[in-house]
């Protein structure tokens, strides 16, 4: 990571999100102007299509592995930690690797996994479990979702960075 002296301030290189234009960053927080209004709805319907595509991926998964009132949730965990995998890889890919595409993220990242992925039915059989009596199994589904879906974050980013041969970045600072 380089640094450079801007002003009074220092700064560094850091990944750049493809989605933001940081040329005008004074700019920021002005009304946009007209076009680039219209230019949104590109990124929308993209947004839409993906979360319909995930929302029906994720309504199949739930078909194929129903789960009983009280028992556990394997459809919603599995798409959960599933997801959350799939969108460490991604974001790799999408920031480090690829160069920058317009829609790569809103349909995958924003649109598919957002659809795929679902903490409303998470939250919904957390309650229905522990109003059903059945709170041990409540608290190890909650547990066990938040642990592994962290877990599984960690494992696709370094998955991704080891296909895409980048290096995995170590804990701590490297000297320069």
């Amino acid at each position: 990571m380089s640094r450079r002296v801007r002003g009074d301030r220092e700064e560094t290189d850091l990944p750049v999100d493809p989605d933001v234009d940081l040329r005008h960053e004074r700019d920021m927080f002005r009304r946009p102007a007209a076009p680039a209004r219209r230019r949104t709805w590109d990124v929308l319907a993209m947004i839409a299509l993906g979360g319909g595509a995930g929302a029906v991926a994720r309504y199949l998964v739930s078909r194929a592995i129903p789960a009983s009132p009280t028992g556990f949730p394997w459809a919603t965990f599995l798409a959960n930690v599933t997801g959350c995998l799939t969108l460490g890889a991604l974001m790799v890919f999408v920031l480090d690797v690829w160069p920058p595409r317009r829609y790569v993220r809103p349909f995958l990242g924003v649109g598919f996994l957002g659809g795929f992925t679902t903490f409303s039915t998470f939250a919904a059989e957390i309650v229905e479990r522990s109003s059903r009596g059945a709170w041990p199994m409540a608290a190890v589904y909650a547990a066990s979702s938040l642990a592994a879906g962290l877990v599984a974050v960690w494992c696709g980013i370094v998955l991704a960075r080891a296909v895409a041969g980048l290096p995995v970045r170590r804990r701590g600072r490297r000297e320069e």
